[in-house]
């Protein structure tokens, strides 16, 4: 069973990730290239990054979620 929770726009979120067993998820640097791409394209828009680091088998974020009227802009 997944349990999902709505972030909620102004509030702070650490989100964080790893390979299943410690396994790399970044292999290459391209893996990283790709990875920062994609949060470029579908977390940029909706949430103010203020601390990220890619390591080879995980990541963290510290981003703050956009408000309703930033989002709009």
């Amino acid at each position: 069973m997944q349990i999902t929770e709505r972030l909620e726009s102004g509030k702070y979120y650490h989100i964080y990730n790893r390979g299943i067993n410690s396994e790399n998820i970044f292999k290459e640097n391209r893996n990283h290239e790709y990875f920062l791409s994609l949060y470029t394209k579908h977390i940029d828009p909706i949430a103010e990054t203020l601390a990220w680091c890619l390591l080879k088998n995980h990541f963290h974020l510290l981003v703050r979620i956009k408000t309703f009227d930033e989002i709009n802009k």
